[in-house]
């Protein structure tokens, strides 16, 4: 028997299979742990992180155990910074996790924010 965690690794091995990151299209990588949320802009051909965020760099005056909303502050910000050098579009790597709840947070904040997918 596998554990959760080799069986999402086995998952994100194929995901990344698929995906690849350019400049002009970088990679939108999100990590979840259980307390916090990390989001990187990355490019694969250099490979050369673009910008990056985590929970932490946010002021918020949100809780910090209402962690979708978090989550959703987090895509908003990422998008922020995308937008500042110049990148519009982008890849979006779940990374094996399921897109629901942060996950999915995430991706709909980066929408909000300008970034198409």
């Amino acid at each position: 028997m596998l554990s959760k965690q080799q069986r999402r690794n086995q998952r994100h091995k194929a995901i990344r299979a698929r995906l690849f990151g350019t400049a002009q299209r970088p990679r939108l990588c999100v990590f979840r742990s259980n307390k916090h949320i990390y989001c990187q802009l990355i490019d694969d051909q250099t490979a050369k992180t673009i910008a990056a965020v985590g929970n932490q760099d946010l002021k918020s005056s949100k809780s910090f155990h209402d962690k979708i909303a978090v989550s959703y502050q987090a895509g908003q910000l990422i998008a922020k910074k995308a937008l500042e050098k110049g990148v519009k579009k982008i890849v979006f790597d779940r990374r094996g996790y399921k897109y629901h709840g942060r996950v999915k947070a995430v991706a709909e904040g980066a929408r909000k924010g300008g970034l198409k997918f």
